[in-house]
């Protein structure tokens, strides 16, 4: 079977962050979201996945190349001059596709089993079927209604409360025939949900929805994407946490470097090539990416440190999303924010300059190395 993943987008609902790292490559519990995507499907019995990349696409490509391989399964990765939208994106590929295959959004973390996933489909003999996820706010996804057969009867780009009975998401997750590629026009920007589903509809075709036992988060903003951090780590979401696991609730990466004196509390994962000096305090659920430093007697609680931070002698962090490069100076105390070299803020406040415009090498890409 073969996959499309599809990695194009900006994901500007995760601003600052997204302005140095492209969504796709934001990392959770130590790898980038889209290397678990990879090895969901190479754990499926995927054989070849191709990946469309646009936005910093260049960052994607120095952490994986034209070709990777995780597994048994081959990635190529396709730069996107032009955004295509979700389905254009599939069309331009439509000769790589002649039997039954999967498209799934590069930028969202799930465990969703594929394999049960595609017999749902075999067995509804519907021409694409969709995984459904439970919702408590509608106004922010696309929500699909379904009648008691488990047909898709209707679409609605994020309705309010009033104008939906359906809680049911689409995850962007599809099995589709190749026979759907013929409803989508050549060279021509096209989505999934807003253009082709409808049309299938109107053709009489049969779209299947599956609502399966699985996590789902698009890991749309700040606020999810802290919480899929603590749902990754907490075990909520089934994922490959990358480095040796020391005792229950740490993990370290190979080639870290962690002082004795240092303390380690709650469920923390340590990236490869981290140092932790003399003193130092991590806590909480926390992450600290690639060849990250915390300086001696610095604290750390319930925070995202991604590849290439710093954080200076006896200073404290809580709370905080730190961004690739960017430097906590010695001595300061940041709560509840996010800080990227170019824009930084505290939760409700507005942007504070940057302390430190430090750089990295392979930006957000360095946390792929740390499995």
């Amino acid at each position: 079977m073969k996959a499309m993943v599809l990695a194009a987008g900006k994901g500007t609902r995760l601003y600052p962050l997204t302005g140095e790292i492209p969504k796709p490559m934001v990392p959770v519990a130590g790898k980038p979201v889209l290397q678990h995507i990879f090895e969901l499907l190479a754990g499926a019995g995927v054989e070849e996945t191709y990946a469309n990349v646009h936005h910093l696409a260049e960052v994607i490509l120095a952490s994986y190349g034209e070709r990777y391989r995780v597994g048994e399964m081959m990635v190529k990765t396709l730069p996107e001059d032009e955004l295509m939208g979700t389905a254009g994106g599939v069309k331009r590929l439509a000769g790589c596709f002649d039997e039954t295959f999967v498209v799934i959004m590069g930028d969202a973390l799930t465990d969703v089993d594929l394999r049960e996933l595609v017999v749902f489909h075999k067995e509804s003999e519907a021409l694409v079927t969709l995984a459904l996820a439970r919702v408590a706010d509608v106004s922010r996804y696309g929500v699909v209604e379904q009648d008691s057969e488990k047909n898709i009867l209707g679409f609605r780009e994020k309705p309010s409360r009033r104008e939906t009975t359906s809680n049911l998401a689409n995850a962007g997750i599809y099995i589709l025939e190749p026979e759907v590629l013929g409803y989508i026009p050549e060279n021509t920007f096209f989505d999934f949900a807003r253009d082709v589903f409808p049309r299938l509809l109107e053709a009489g075709e049969r779209i299947a929805g599956y609502e399966g036992d699985f996590y789902w988060s698009d890991v749309g903003t700040l606020e999810t994407y802290r919480t899929a951090q603590v749902d990754a780590l907490s075990g909520k979401v089934r994922l490959q946490i990358p480095g040796e696991r020391r005792g229950k609730s740490l993990w370290v990466g190979r080639h870290a470097h962690l002082h004795p004196t240092a303390i380690f509390g709650g469920r923390v994962v340590l990236g490869q090539d981290v140092m932790i000096g003399r003193g130092a305090t991590v806590t909480g659920d926390t992450t600290i990416g690639r060849g990250c430093r915390v300086r001696p007697r610095a604290t750390i609680k319930r925070s995202i440190l991604l590849p290439g931070s710093c954080v200076g002698y006896e200073a404290y962090v809580d709370d905080c999303i730190i961004g690739p490069g960017y430097t906590v100076g010695p001595g300061e105390q940041i709560r509840s924010g996010t800080f990227t070299r170019g824009t930084s803020s505290r939760d409700g406040e507005s942007p504070l300059p940057a302390w430190s415009r430090s750089r990295i090498g392979a930006g957000g890409g360095d946390a792929l190395q740390a499995s």
